[in-house]
C-alpha cells in the first residue's frame, strides 16, 4: 500500500492538456481543499485562502490574464492560491479553540500573540510568510489530485495586478499561484531532475 501511493505521488507531471469535457463538480473541489488545508504553516496561523476559478465566465475572465494558456480553459477549475499577509489576524480564530479545549493556556496563547505580532510588524517578512506558507497548500493540492487521479498545474507565469483588479480580491493577499486541476486528455511530457547528490550538502 505504502509504495502504490509513494509511486503514484512520483509519478505526478505537470498536465497542460486537459479534457474540457471533464467538470468536476463543487463537492469534488472542496474535497481536494479539505485535505490543501491540512498543511502545516509558521504558527499554524494558515496563512491562505482559495479563489477557485470554476465557472465558464470566470475561466474567460482569467484566460488574458494568464497570457492564453490553454489549460486554464480546458481544466476543469483553476485555483488562486492567495497568500494572506495579515495572518497575524488569525490569532483569535487558531488559539481560541486551542484555550477552550486546555491544549494550550491563555498565558501561552498571550506569549504567541506577542510573538507573532512582533514579526509582523516587518512588511517584508509578512510578505515572505504568506508566499512561502501558502506553498504548502498549494503542493497538497497537487498531490491529493494526483491520488485521485486528477492532473495538475502549477503557474507562476499570470499578470497579478491584473487578476488582483479583476476578481477583487483584497490586498491583504497575494494571488502567488494558479494552479490548474482536471482530467488530463494525453501523457504529460517527462521531465528530467538533477541528482540529488549533486544538490545537495550535509554540514
Amino acid at each position: 500500500m505504502e509504495n502504490t501511493i509513494q509511486d503514484k505521488l512520483l509519478s505526478r507531471k505537470a498536465v497542460k492538456v486537459y479534457d474540457p469535457e471533464y467538470k468536476m463538480t463543487e463537492q469534488e473541489i472542496m474535497d481536494i481543499l479539505e485535505a490543501a488545508n491540512q498543511a502545516p504553516s509558521a504558527w499554524n496561523l494558515q496563512h491562505w485562502n482559495f479563489l477557485v476559478v470554476h465557472s465558464d465566465e470566470a475561466k474567460e475572465k482569467l484566460l488574458p490574464l494568464a497570457y492564453n494558456q490553454a489549460q486554464v480553459k480546458d481544466s476543469s477549475a483553476t485555483f488562486i492560491i492567495l497568500g494572506d499577509k495579515e495572518a497575524n489576524k488569525n490569532v483569535d480564530t487558531v488559539f481560541n479553540p486551542a484555550v477552550e479545549a486546555g491544549a494550550i493556556t491563555q498565558d501561552i496563547k498571550d506569549v504567541l500573540t506577542g510573538q507573532i505580532n512582533g514579526a509582523y510588524e516587518n512588511e517584508a517578512y509578512a510578505v515572505e510568510a504568506a508566499i512561502m506558507n501558502s506553498a504548502f497548500p498549494a503542493m497538497q493540492i497537487m498531490n491529493f489530485a494526483t491520488l485521485k487521479d486528477l492532473g495538475t498545474c502549477a503557474i507562476g507565469g499570470f499578470n497579478r495586478t491584473a487578476v488582483q483588479e479583476a476578481f477583487n480580491i483584497d490586498e491583504r493577499y497575494i494571488p502567488a499561484m494558479l494552479i490548474t486541476i482536471g482530467k488530463s486528455l494525453k501523457e504529460p511530457r517527462t521531465s528530467s531532475r538533477r541528482p540529488v547528490e549533486t544538490i545537495t550538502k550535509f554540514v
